[in-house]
C-alpha cells in the first residue's frame, strides 16, 4: 500500500526555510512557511530572493503566507527567479485576493511544479459579512484542490494564518471550513496547514476543549503540542498540520518531525534581528500510487 509521509521543521531564518532528510524520487513534497511581510522590499533583496528560490525548488507545492503584495509585483519577481534558476521544473502559482478586515491585508500564495501537480479547483471561503462584523476569520482560507499521480490523486489544502488574539476562535472555525470544502469539492482528502498560533499564550491547555478541530477524533494533528516551531527563544508549537481521516489513510505513522534549518546550516540570528524571521514548518511527502509497500522516510 502506498502512503503519505509527513515531516515538519523548526521555524528557521528569515523565511522559514524547509528541508527533509530524504527525498524519494517519485514522491510529492508539500511545504508551508510564512515569509514575514513578503512584498516589494523583500523581493528586491537579491540574497533573500535567492534563498526563497532555493527553498521553492525543493518542493512540488509550497504555501507561502503573509504575502503583502497588492499588485503581485513581488510575486511575479519571485516567479521569475524560481523559473529562471537551475531547476529543471516549471513552476506556476495560484494566489488569493488580499485578505483582512483593515487596510493591512495578506494573501495566501501556492507555488507548484507544473510537471507534478495541477490545480483542479479552488474557492475563497465565505465566513460572513466583514462590514457587518459577523465574519469569523481575519484572513479566511483560500482552499485549493490539487490533482497528482500519487496515492492521493486529488486533495484539498486549506491554509490558515490566524490572528493571535483570536486564534482559538479561528482554529475552531476551521472545522466549518472542512465541512464546506467537503461539500463543494466532493472530497474528504483534506489537509489544513499554516501558522495557527496554536500554542503558548494564544492557545492554552484549557482552550483545546473549545476547538472542534481538536475534539473531533476524525482529525489527526501531525505536529504535536510539544513541538517548537519558532526561531526565537520561545518554545511554542504555533505551526500545525492537521489531516482528515481519509487523508490519514496514507500517512506513515510517526513520520512527523521537526528540523532546525538555522542550526543545521549555521545561519546567524541576524536574520531574526533584521525582522526577517518567520514561520516555516511542514513537509508532506505523498508516495506514488504504484509504490508496492508502505514506507516511512523523513
Amino acid at each position: 500500500m502506498s502512503s503519505i509521509s509527513i515531516c515538519s521543521m523548526k521555524i528557521i531564518t528569515a523565511i522559514g526555510l524547509l528541508l527533509v532528510s530524504v527525498h524519494l524520487g517519485h514522491s510529492l513534497l508539500i511545504g508551508a512557511f510564512n515569509i514575514k511581510s513578503f512584498g516589494d522590499s523583500k523581493a528586491s533583496n537579491a540574497t533573500l530572493l535567492d534563498i526563497i528560490t532555493k527553498v521553492v525548488h525543493r518542493y512540488d507545492i509550497v504555501l507561502i503566507q503573509e504575502v503583502r503584495d497588492s499588485d503581485l509585483t513581488a510575486t511575479n519577481k519571485l516567479m521569475q527567479s524560481v523559473n529562471g534558476g537551475s531547476s529543471p521544473y516549471e513552476y506556476q502559482y495560484i494566489v488569493s485576493e488580499p485578505l483582512g478586515r483593515s487596510t493591512y491585508k495578506e494573501r495566501y500564495l501556492f507555488i507548484y511544479r507544473r510537471q507534478a501537480v495541477s490545480v483542479a479547483n479552488s474557492f475563497q471561503y465565505d465566513d460572513g459579512c466583514e462590514s457587518c462584523g459577523t465574519d469569523t476569520f481575519n484572513r479566511e482560507p483560500f482552499v485549493v484542490m490539487f490533482s497528482s499521480n500519487t496515492a492521493v490523486q486529488k486533495f484539498a489544502l486549506v491554509p490558515q494564518h490566524t490572528s493571535p488574539e483570536v486564534a482559538v476562535t479561528e482554529i475552531d472555525a476551521l472545522h466549518d471550513v472542512v465541512l464546506d470544502t467537503r461539500q463543494r469539492l466532493n472530497t474528504n482528502n483534506i489537509m489544513l496547514l499554516g501558522d495557527f498560533n496554536a500554542g503558548c499564550s494564544y492557545v492554552s491547555n484549557s482552550d483545546w476543549s473549545k476547538i472542534r478541530l481538536r475534539t473531533d477524533q476524525s482529525y489527526t494533528w501531525l505536529i504535536p503540542d510539544s513541538a517548537d516551531t519558532t526561531v526565537t527563544h520561545t518554545n511554542c508549537p504555533y505551526d500545525r498540520i492537521v489531516a482528515t481521516s481519509d487523508m490519514m489513510k496514507g500517512v506513515s505513522a510517526g513520520s512527523a518531525q521537526v528540523f532546525d534549518f538555522m542550526q543545521a546550516h549555521g545561519l546567524s540570528q541576524s536574520w531574526v534581528r533584521i525582522g526577517l524571521a518567520s514561520l516555516g514548518f511542514s513537509i508532506l511527502n505523498i508516495r506514488p500510487m504504484k509504490l508496492p509497500v508502505e514506507l516511512s522516510y523523513c
